[in-house]
């Protein structure tokens, strides 16, 4: 049986499902979704991405009833969010000091590379070539 491809999608992604004014590569985003729906790959982020996400709808200025109607949908969204154990949260550091990022950015990287999977990015931040982590702008999904 083959194996779907584990994404793990940061909170630049999961906002174009939620609310895509004033975003570029819409498309390319539903594509990842459809393919997830489809079982081709499965969807992973951070716990944290819910808070970046409230914060990114805020930061749109968009009225309240709107807002909350993404926020619903964003907790139907095929992602499964993993919290933050220890471990992951001490490598973590690792990427801070290394790539000159912030903790919350790190968090995803450490992700990626804890469960194999593909970092997907719409973030200039995320992508450097990091060692032993496959990272892919959006727009080249």
């Amino acid at each position: 049986m083959k194996k779907t491809q584990k994404i793990v999608v940061d909170s630049s992604v999961i906002v174009k499902w939620l609310n895509n004014q004033d975003e570029k590569y819409i498309k390319e985003a539903f594509k990842l979704l459809k393919d997830c729906q489809a079982g081709k790959i499965s969807l992973y982020a951070p716990e944290l991405a819910k808070y970046e996400v409230g914060n990114a709808l805020l930061n749109k200025e968009i009225e309240l009833p709107q807002t909350k109607s993404s926020l619903e949908t964003l907790y139907a969204l095929p992602i499964s969010f993993i919290k933050l154990d220890k471990e992951t949260a001490l490598d973590t550091y690792d990427f801070t000091d290394e790539l000159e990022i912030t903790y919350y950015d790190a968090v995803f990287l450490t992700l990626a590379k804890k469960i194999k999977g593909i970092l997907v990015t719409d973030n200039p931040k995320h992508q450097k070539t990091i060692k032993n982590i496959e990272i892919l702008p959006l727009k080249d999904y």
